[in-house]
């Protein structure tokens, strides 16, 4: 057996679907059931969570079903000095207290997106790890798909030369609640809860479109409240007060236009959850979470559009699949690594606090975009 150097790993929110689901079962315990992390010397990295929730009786049910050490007593575990990181999954507007608690107790910091509802908060949060010297890291596993992997080495290889626009679609059906129980929390759609698809998706778009593209410049957003009454998870009524669908345009650096239409009030009729089509003057590109299609520029057919007639042509077999030439884990799984080796190897590490700031004020602008039906301009962020 290789020797391991453990980490000690507070999980806080795995009580939660994605805590659960993304973080524990599908990112910790399948590097503990990998042997852990190599790191070229004969030894390796080994994740040692314990788990923290607010509900005894659904934590420890957790915990005792993969044995595991679990607490509903955050100071507790925070005061434990074989707990190197602190893990928080919460709800978005408990995460700046927890994050500022673990910041002082020294710990080094991951979570997931947005860090915080605003980006004043975002910022202080930042500056508060640069300050303590701690190691941090903002979940942005969507540039760790598959689909997105491929994308972005077409376009290291130069496959579109100068790229022209991006076109985005995410999104599914979100039942209401009256007649069929939810498929997301409720909070979602209320505002005074931190809800809205602009807080969580905007802060995803960022990340994407400056890892893949280039650094977004302007927004321009639309956002609207399509359904408005949902049933909670009690089958209670209420007013949903935040944003179910947005639609933004966001202008790049190099000219690239970028559309993103997000929402949780369409039916999906595309392959995927999300697809982003990108046009460049040599070839286009079709990717999702896991496929990626590319028409090259010597390939294009010359459509014949004729109303009066049925089409001919299957547009989708014009396409040529993208292979994938690797490997490809689970992208929280992924990220998780990098981190993990970035506390016990300092290796390289982009995702800070302050590029989930860079997420959050994407977020904000888009709302001001809305409410003032304008298009705002980013201003570079620093601490």
């Amino acid at each position: 057996m290789a020797d391991r150097r453990p980490v000690g790993i507070a999980m806080n929110g795995i009580t939660g679907r994605m805590g659960l689901r993304q973080h524990l079962l599908r990112s910790i315990l399948a590097i503990r059931e990998q042997g852990g992390i190599p790191v070229g010397d004969g030894s390796v990295i080994w994740p040692e969570p314990v788990l923290i929730g607010r509900s005894e009786h659904k934590v420890k049910a957790i915990a005792d079903e993969h044995d595991l050490p679990w607490t509903t007593n955050l100071t507790e575990a925070l005061a434990d000095p074989g707990v190197q990181v602190y893990f928080d999954s919460l709800v978005t507007g408990e995460r700046q207290k927890t994050l500022r608690q673990a910041i002082s107790a020294g710990k080094h910091i991951y979570c997931e997106k947005p860090t915080a509802s605003d980006l004043s908060t975002a910022l202080e949060l930042a500056r508060l790890a640069r300050s303590a010297g701690v190691k941090n890291g903002v979940v942005q596993d969507k540039i760790f798909l598959p689909g997105l992997l491929k994308l972005k080495r077409l376009v290291d290889g130069g496959f579109f030369g100068r790229i022209l626009s991006v076109r985005g679609e995410f999104g599914y059906w979100v039942f209401e609640g009256d007649w069929q129980p939810i498929n997301r929390p409720s909070w979602n759609y209320r505002a005074e809860d931190d809800g809205g698809i602009i807080l969580d998706m905007f802060c995803h778009w960022q990340y994407v479109l400056n890892h893949i593209f280039g650094k977004p410049l302007s927004v321009q957003a639309l956002a609207a409240t399509h359904i408005p009454t949902r049933w909670d998870e009690q089958g209670n009524a209420y007013e949903a007060t935040a944003d179910d669908a947005a639609y933004g345009i966001f202008e790049l650096e190099g000219g690239i236009v970028a559309q993103i239409n997000s929402s949780w009030t369409t039916r999906v009729f595309r392959d995927e959850l999300v697809e982003f089509q990108v046009d460049g003057t040599e070839g286009s590109a079709v990717a999702g979470l896991r496929r990626c299609r590319v028409q090259h520029r010597s390939a294009t057919p010359m459509p014949v559009w004729n109303p009066d007639l049925p089409p001919t042509e299957d547009f989708r077999s014009q396409w040529q699949e993208v292979p994938d030439n690797a490997v490809f884990d689970n992208g929280f799984k992924t990220q998780w690594e990098l981190f993990l080796k970035h506390i016990v190897l300092d290796t390289p590490w982009h995702w800070d606090l302050l590029a989930g700031a860079r997420g959050v004020q994407l977020a904000e602008l888009g709302l001001q975009s809305a409410r003032e039906g304008r298009r705002m301009s980013i201003p570079e962020l620093a601490l």
